[in-house]
């Protein structure tokens, strides 16, 4: 297939952005109604676009406004005042709301089955609510025993009924209370399971930044907005400001940070908060005082400037600096060296390789470093085979399933992820190997160490025992750990264990430019991109475009079309799409919709539901985004959706054989993954990849970044954008720094 094979006419229409409104009348009115369906949510839950069915059952509206605690099926009563869209029509502003209990058939037999009843599902709820229509909540209220009327409920059933209703009227006001400041249900059923129904409403209204910390899916935004916009709590309140500190700790860390300056600090505490500095400082120490965020300074080093650390970095931070300096300074229990052992007959160890594996068993820690191509998985086998000769209990590890499972087939000794190697324990939420109860293996090899953040190294070194046999594989030039902290390179630079860097390149066979452009790349040289000639196929292609919405209609015929015919690849299974950023045109948020709709379309008996705007159905491809450890599930691991239940409210997704199940109100753990980001592309390699490379994604473009999601691809890579944009990437070779003293504390006295 030539690059002119790659070129397609016509674009995709997206949508355009809402416009500004016109106002139609400024008087604010109250409106009633249920919610059937949520149009749109912004990513801040700033604004939301509701459709809203009327209290008569007949008329639709819209609301718009910050309502991103609203839900389908909820029944709110909103204050505020009717505009007109330019494009879209007449819709409601909402400037305050409140939950109430339903008055309508269907909103009373939605707020049954939502849970307040236990055992009794939609189809059940819907039986009674036939029977009595919206004179329901009263019969239940006063006239339980008519309960006997409905088909289906006799005295046990009945008395059952009878004992939830009435045991939960103080959650039912628990609920609507909490509703009113706009939390959804599903977090309000959170609430209520760590507070208790009678203490939730006094602990959230005097402190509504506890939902922070003790509620997961609760961040500080969605904590402050309910603090300032239900509760009246000031900018400058002492818990707002002790909140906000941690946040701004938070959100440094969310970039990879495991510890930050405690004067820049300050500055990013009072942007965000927007308050001044003098504010700012006095969240910080209060938090410290609390024990919520911790200091510490070092007088030999930056002058005894002081960095500030959320606890558990700093406990992670001082656990692998400890452990892996005690790991290091073990002396191995001496071993034969087999001097030729089988492998296959094309392959010899060159100087660098056969170095790696000396080192592998001459020190007890020992890293292997290098980018595709270069022979670490024979270096890897070799080192297998040795420890097999020798009779060492061996153990295999990678961070995602997918390098586990590339890892076994590579060297047909069974590989597990990291976390499955620990051996998580729901019950204590702790691992179950740690340093009371290390690791049995005597040799231990973790491969795409690169991904390695400062929570899980200290989770994993502290598991292993001294003396056991340590070997670390992994591209130090790739894009840092997701997580925060830079562990591989700290290692790499601290010189505490020996490491080899393999440079010669193997995997380029007779016309395979992936490889080689690759390494031009992360050597801040230009790729080759010249066309291949009319008829010939290969395995790398440049396509110039720098349109955002050409570039869109083109992945579509790609991935549809030309990818399958040409190649016999999976659309959906084989393709996947790398990008540098979430937002934009071609971001992946953007890509995601237009895949779905274009490859995995609606379709008569094709299940799918609505969570907060976004869209899930059979079949689609979707990606995990935070550590699950109750399922097992872990961020950036891929599957694809295989069942919903509407009426159960759940859904079961695939990962490669293990089938999990979710609740609706869980699918904020997931987003779509036709295309993600190259950060969370880390550790998995695709048999196709495509990758936009725009000017549009200036802030991003890095050299690292573009290199990274190269050596994704396996067996063909497409590369779409300019010439220019992949220019500006390779002269970065600056990425942003990350603070850590890891380093430090491996080499300080």
């Amino acid at each position: 297939m030539s690059d002119s094979e790659l070129q397609f006419d016509g674009e995709l229409t997206l949508g355009e952005p809402l416009a500004q409104y016109s106002p139609l009348s400024r008087p604010l009115t109250k409106e009633r109604g249920t919610v059937q369906r949520c149009v749109f949510a912004s990513d801040d839950g700033n604004y939301c676009v509701l459709r809203v069915l009327g209290e008569d059952g007949h008329t639709e509206m819209v609301f718009t406004g910050a309502l991103s605690g609203v839900c389908e099926g909820q029944d709110l009563e909103a204050e505020g005042h009717w505009e007109k869209h330019p494009k879209h029509g007449r819709q409601f502003r909402v400037e305050s709301y409140h939950s109430v209990l339903p008055r309508t058939a269907d909103g009373i037999a939605r707020y049954l089955a939502s849970g307040i009843l236990p055992g009794i599902g939609l189809t059940f709820a819907k039986r009674i609510v036939e029977h009595f229509g919206d004179k329901t909540l009263d019969v239940l209220d006063h006239y339980s025993e008519k309960l006997r009327e409905v088909p289906g409920v006799g005295k046990k059933r009945l008395n059952e009924i009878r004992q939830a209703w009435h045991q939960s009227q103080g959650e039912r006001e628990s609920l609507i209370f909490l509703q009113s400041l706009g939390i959804s249900p599903a977090y309000c059923r959170r609430i209520l399971d760590k507070y208790g129904k009678d203490a939730a409403p006094e602990i959230v209204s005097k402190n509504p930044y506890r939902l922070a910390s003790d509620i997961n899916g609760i961040g500080f935004q969605i904590a402050d907005r309910i603090a300032s916009h239900s509760l009246n709590i000031s900018k400058d309140a002492p818990i707002r400001l002790c909140a906000g500190a941690v946040y701004a700790l938070e959100e440094l860390s969310a970039r990879g940070n495991t510890c930050y300056p405690v004067e820049k600090l300050v500055e990013e505490a009072a942007a965000m908060l927007g308050v001044g500095q003098t504010e700012a400082r006095s969240g910080i120490e209060t938090a410290r005082r609390e024990g919520k965020l911790f200091i510490q300074s070092f007088p030999q080093l930056n002058q005894g400037q002081e960095y500030a650390y959320l606890q558990q970095l700093l406990q992670s931070e001082l656990t692998v600096a400890v452990t892996v300096r005690n790991l290091a300074a073990c002396r191995p229990t001496p071993i034969a060296m087999s001097p030729a052992l089988p492998m296959e007959p094309s392959i010899r160890l060159n100087q660098e390789q056969a170095e790696a594996v000396r080192q592998a068993f001459a020190a007890c820690c020992s890293i292997i470093t290098g980018g595709p191509g270069v022979g670490k998985t024979t270096v890897v086998s070799q080192i297998v085979r040795q420890a097999q000769s020798a009779r060492l209990r061996l153990a295999l590890a990678a961070p995602t399933g997918r390098a586990a499972k590339r890892l076994t087939e590579a060297t047909g000794e069974a590989a597990q992820t990291i976390h499955r190697l620990l051996k998580w324990d729901a019950k204590t939420k702790h691992f179950l190997h740690n340093a009371d109860n290390p690791l049995a293996c005597e040799l231990l090899i973790v491969d795409e160490c690169s991904m390695l953040d400062i929570n899980l190294a200290a989770s994993l070194f502290q598991a292993i025992r001294p003396g056991t046999r340590l070997v670390l594989v992994g591209d130090n030039d790739q894009l840092p750990s997701v997580g925060p902290g830079t562990v591989l390179q700290d290692l790499i630079s601290s010189r505490l264990m020996p490491v080899t860097r393999l440079t010669q390149i193997y995997r380029q066979g007779a016309g395979s430019r992936i490889i080689v452009n690759a390494h031009a790349v992360n050597q801040g040289r230009s790729p080759d991109l010249s066309p291949l000639p009319p008829g010939v196929k290969g395995d790398f292609y440049w396509v110039e475009q720098d349109d955002p919405e050409k570039i869109t209609s083109l992945f579509g015929r790609m991935i549809s079309e030309r990818i399958p015919a040409v190649f016999g690849f999976d659309p959906v299974a084989d393709v996947q799409i790398l990008s540098p950023m979430r937002k934009g045109q071609c971001g992946t948020a953007t890509l995601n919709e237009t895949m779905q709709e274009l490859l995995n379309p609606p379709a008569s008996g094709k299940a799918e539901f609505v969570w907060y705007g976004r869209k899930f159905r059979v079949g689609d491809k979707v990606m995990q985004i935070t550590n699950n450890y109750d399922k097992e599930v872990f961020n950036g691991e891929m599957g694809r959706i295989v069942a919903i239940d509407t009426e159960g409210q759940t859904f079961q997704v695939d990962f490669e054989q293990n089938v999990l199940q979710y609740d609706w109100n869980e699918a904020e753990q997931l987003v779509l993954a036709y295309a993600v980001t190259v950060h969370k592309s880390q550790g998995s390699e695709f048999p196709v990849v495509i990758m936009p490379v725009l000017t549009q994604h200036f802030i991003m473009l890095q050299r690292n970044l573009v290199y990274t999601g190269m050596t994704r691809a396996r067996k063909l890579l497409i590369m779409v954008g300019s010439r220019r944009a992949l220019e500006i990437a390779i002269r970065n070779n600056e990425p942003v720094k990350r603070m850590s003293l890891l380093r430090y504390r491996l080499t300080a006295r």
